[in-house]
């Protein structure tokens, strides 16, 4: 083998690489946009073995000529040193040292590098991209979802859609104070959790127990959790060991808690939105339909039948697992296009993107939100975008937590006293009721549009943000003032029988503090914190005379 052989079949060997990531990109692109990440990590990781690679390459094609003046090398000296090249880029990947070959060589040939941009310049891009972009028409299988999710003829008493417990004016959650809402065939059955918003869902991912992932880690660190979340979770509540789960993800030897993350409902327990969508439709507090070939007949003669004819075919009515299985698909994808259900236009998002500045009160609060000894409320509440400003925050790590929030009550089945909502662990998820550590475990909610909101938690116990700011500095501080009992006793933890209540997080601060000591915020502090919530309220207008200067 020659060497211009040599170098030939190695330009051809690069080349095609380059021409596999290019096509992998662009699909990627078309298929799951820009917001997939843990793609994009994979694509980073493999782009960076390319350069090594080619760096390598031209080390070699500048080395080979002084191993032969004749610029000649057989085929049996050419295998072997490509062999001990691919060992040495394996056993060096992940290192930062180089050869001073290497480094001679880069540095010969490397081009001017433009400075990195700022994790600051990365938000504000990010975030005036978002601002900016305009609204896309619906495709038509949303459209038809946006019929059905206002047609209350759906309901068994024909006054219910999802709508009416999902008001678009209340940022997709009850425009009223009741802990929760009323339904049923006469509309006077009261549902058993309080109605979470629809907003803000598009990025939830589906439910898993597995590694905490950590926002903050470098690329290749969390692509190694990716992986272990990964190994994690192949059926629904599937848990390993930690040890096994290091190892297979290649992690260090200290090893992150599994936790439960992601799903939707207050418990988890939907994967995904189209799964989401059936819920109302069929329970018995809800909408109430007795069985899905009603819901079927609905369908069938409703005023957008034809909708289903023309997208889905003439046999789309002839099964109701078919006809329900599009109208909770179409229902999915209003809720992803529509660009009211993720419109990322509040303060904070100006402000992110350096448009607007927040005021001393709403800074003092974020600053307090942030600090994890004092709010400590962005440790699950997360406030940043990601790396790169294409995500913007959620205010939610999607993970699940044990608050022991009182109980509720107002609620007709708290009346009785053997009856307990214990979130993950049931009654209305069924696979997760012999975890018992996750007995009292309920999402975590995105605080978008928080300030909008008439009741709080999973029960509604709460009527305001001042209590619910107040109930987590105080509930170790003053439980009595949040657990009175009618013998004079301190019950604390009373929404979770007494045998479970070791799942409850007395661990982070705020609730790591002990009785009788000094809360967390004061007063004033926790009005900080509030209007610095506020900001996160859809719809802001742009007064330009406070622009934040640039």
């Amino acid at each position: 083998m020659t060497y211009d052989n040599l170098m030939t079949c190695g330009n051809i060997f690069i080349i095609k690489l380059l021409i596999f990531q290019f096509i992998k990109l662009t699909y990627l692109s078309v298929t799951l946009g820009d917001f997939n990440l843990r793609a994009r990590r994979q694509l980073l990781l493999t782009n960076r073995l390319i350069t090594t690679i080619y760096d390598l390459f031209i080390t070699m094609s500048m080395l080979i000529p002084v191993v032969s003046e004749r610029r000649a090398v057989t085929s049996k000296l050419a295998l072997p040193l490509l062999v001990s090249c691919t060992v040495f880029l394996f056993a060096a990947c992940g290192h930062s040292e180089k050869s001073a070959a290497t480094v001679a060589i880069s540095a010969a040939s490397a081009p001017t590098t433009v400075p990195a941009a700022t994790p600051a310049e990365l938000a504000a891009k990010g975030a005036q991209n978002r601002l900016s972009a305009p609204a896309q028409p619906l495709s038509a299988v949303a459209e038809l979802g946006k019929k059905i999710f206002y047609d209350a003829s759906l309901s068994a008493s024909g006054k219910l859609s999802c709508a009416s417990c999902h008001s678009p004016d209340n940022a997709y959650a009850p425009a009223n104070n009741l802990a929760v809402q009323l339904g049923g065939t006469g509309m006077q059955q009261q549902g058993g959790r309080a109605v979470p918003s629809l907003k803000y869902h598009e990025h939830t991912p589906p439910f898993s127990i597995g590694p905490d992932l950590k926002p903050e880690a470098d690329d290749i660190e969390a692509e190694r959790q990716a992986l272990a979340a990964n190994a994690a979770v192949r059926a629904p509540l599937a848990i390993h060991a930690k040890a096994d789960l290091a190892q297979a993800a290649g992690a260090p030897a200290v090893v992150q808690e599994n936790v439960p993350q992601g799903g939707f409902d207050w418990d988890g327990r939907a994967q995904n939105l189209t799964d989401q969508a059936g819920g109302p439709l069929m329970a018995a507090n809800e909408m109430a339909n007795k069985d899905t070939h009603s819901l079927l007949d609905k369908f069938k003669k409703s005023p957008y039948a034809n909708d289903f004819l023309q997208l889905f075919g003439p046999s789309v009515f002839s099964s109701p697992n078919i006809v329900l299985g599009e109208a909770y698909f179409a229902l999915a994808r209003f809720q992803t296009e529509d660009r009211s259900f993720h419109p990322y236009d509040s303060k904070y998002d100006y402000y992110l993107a350096q448009k607007v500045a927040l005021s001393a009160q709403e800074e003092r609060g974020l600053t307090l939100f942030k600090d994890p000894k004092k709010g400590n409320c962005a440790s699950c509440h997360l406030e940043k975008p990601s790396r790169d400003g294409v995500l913007a925050p959620a205010f939610t790590d999607y993970q699940f937590e044990a608050l022991g929030a009182p109980r509720n009550k107002d609620i007709v089945a708290n009346r009785n006293p053997h009856y307990a909502d214990l979130g993950m662990c049931g009654p209305l998820r069924q696979d997760a009721a012999k975890m018992q550590n996750y007995c009292g475990f309920f999402k975590t909610p995105s605080l978008r549009n928080t300030a909008t909101r008439q009741v709080f938690f999973h029960n509604g116990v709460f009527k305001s943000l001042d209590e619910v700011m107040h109930f987590y500095v105080e509930r170790e501080t003053q439980p009595e003032k949040w657990y009175p009992s009618a013998h004079g006793k301190v019950e604390k933890y009373n929404d979770i029988p007494a045998s479970k209540r070791s799942s409850v997080d007395v661990t982070d601060a705020p609730f790591n503090s002990k009785l009788g000591d000094q809360a967390a915020l004061s007063d004033e502090e926790i009005k900080d914190v509030i209007a610095f919530l506020k900001t996160l309220t859809d719809g802001y207008k742009l007064n330009a005379t406070v622009s934040a200067k640039k």
